[in-house]
């Protein structure tokens, strides 16, 4: 059973940081490449950061360069998304996206992110 979870969501203050992370299970983790994508409240879907399943390609929106960096660990089927200088407008439900080799697409729950005072 293919399973992507994350974690670390909560409430921050703006200009605060937190790290998301996403446990994965079920497929070929370390061939896969892998995103994170957020939903604010009344939004559509919006891609934030992916990285290629050796970890030595990144890409970002433009709403988060120079503020949120995504990594990950092969040996522990785990991407992460550190985030810094959180804004409200950063506020949403994060998901974890895997792209695995065989062409499917898999989906987390999301976690909560919230920025606010």
């Amino acid at each position: 059973e293919v399973q992507l979870v994350e974690s670390g969501g909560g409430l921050v203050q703006p200009g605060g940081s937190l790290r998301l992370s996403c446990a994965a299970s079920g497929f070929a983790f370390a061939n896969s490449a892998m995103s994170w994508v957020r939903q604010a409240p009344g939004k559509g879907l919006e891609w934030v950061s992916g990285i290629n399943s050796g970890g030595d390609r990144t890409n970002y929106a433009d709403s988060g360069k120079g503020r949120f960096t995504i990594s990950r660990e092969n040996a522990k089927n785990t991407v992460h998304l550190q985030m810094n200088s959180l804004k409200p407008e950063d506020t949403a439900v994060y998901y974890c996206n895997a792209h695995a080799i065989s062409g499917y697409d898999y989906w987390g729950q999301g976690t909560q992110v919230t920025v606010s005072s």
